[in-house]
């Protein structure tokens, strides 16, 4: 779809959008109600915290996961804690109105009991990508924003994902633990590294982001290795049968860390970031604008 048609879309439903008190069911399937404009949001997920700032929302956070590090303004507001150790009495000393958590652990039945309101995010598949913006639109009455920053982010996508086509697909595996786990053609990481011209070794039905035997590796034989968790290529050369592997044995290895790391691993707004990332690495020459990320 043209983006002037995907703002004009916005645009409307911004004319024609409901006003507070609304009532939005989130990821758990659970029915929030909010009875007016939340003015004090805590943001438990960092792929959130990156787009309800590209959405303009940065203002209304005063709170943040301790993973939460991109825009830089973020970073002076408190930390309250990761996906499996936060803090529940420092969110609750905020006193928000309202708090955005991941589906995962169970930081929502706690703040629950506590009379916040809490609103849970699943952000795993592409198809969350979008979805999750629009549902930030809907949450914050902000459709025309949300399809703004959908078209941009779709843009870009569609402008890098052309300089590739017509290339030849390497062989791809990607790690994002050393456990070791990988991604899935279906999660937003897997569909990224399709559209950056990579054949991802790991088949669909292991799931989004399955734990594999390291032997799997060892006989799809990659010919490009990405990783995202800071093992170093001496050490995959130990892992048995790993030698051989012929990302390994032509240094075809790309290990991404810190904030590359970050954008690779974040289905936000600078999801076409993590796409240049990958094509940098699978096609390296091609020039991209934004390859020199800090």
């Amino acid at each position: 779809m043209k983006r002037w048609l995907i703002l004009l879309i916005g645009l409307l439903l911004s004319l024609a959008w409901a006003r507070y008190p609304i009532t939005v069911r989130d990821d758990l399937g659970q029915l929030v109600t909010l009875k007016a404009p939340p003015m004090r949001i805590i943001s438990m997920i960092p792929s959130v915290t990156e787009t309800l700032c590209a959405m303009g929302d940065c203002s209304r956070l005063v709170g943040v996961d301790s993973y939460s590090d991109w825009p830089p303004q973020v970073n002076h507001l408190p930390k309250l804690g990761g996906l499996y150790n936060p803090n529940p009495e420092a969110i609750l000393a905020l006193k928000p109105d309202l708090v955005f958590v991941s589906v995962y652990g169970k930081l929502d039945q706690t703040l629950r009991r506590a009379g916040v309101t809490v609103f849970a995010i699943r952000d795993e598949s592409w198809t969350d990508v979008d979805r999750v913006i629009r549902l930030l639109g809907t949450v914050l009455q902000q459709p025309a924003q949300a399809e703004e920053l959908i078209a941009r982010i779709n843009d870009e996508i569609d402008h890098l994902e052309a300089l590739v086509a017509n290339r030849p697909h390497p062989r791809v595996y990607l790690e994002i633990d050393p456990t070791p786990y990988t991604v899935g053609p279906n999660s937003f990481m897997g569909v990224l590294l399709a559209k950056a011209g990579g054949d991802n070794i790991i088949p669909a039905s292991l799931g989004l982001f399955p734990q594999i035997n390291p032997e799997l590796v060892v006989e799809k034989n990659p010919q490009v290795i990405l990783l995202t968790d800071g093992v170093t290529l001496a050490q995959l050369r130990s892992r048995p049968g790993w030698a051989e592997i012929s990302a390994i044995q032509h240094d075809r290895v790309c290990s991404f860390t810190g904030s590359q790391a970050d954008i690779l691993s974040r289905p936000g707004p600078r999801i076409p970031e993590a796409l240049e990332l990958m094509i940098g690495c699978l096609y390296p020459g091609i020039p991209l604008p934004h390859l020199s990320l800090p």
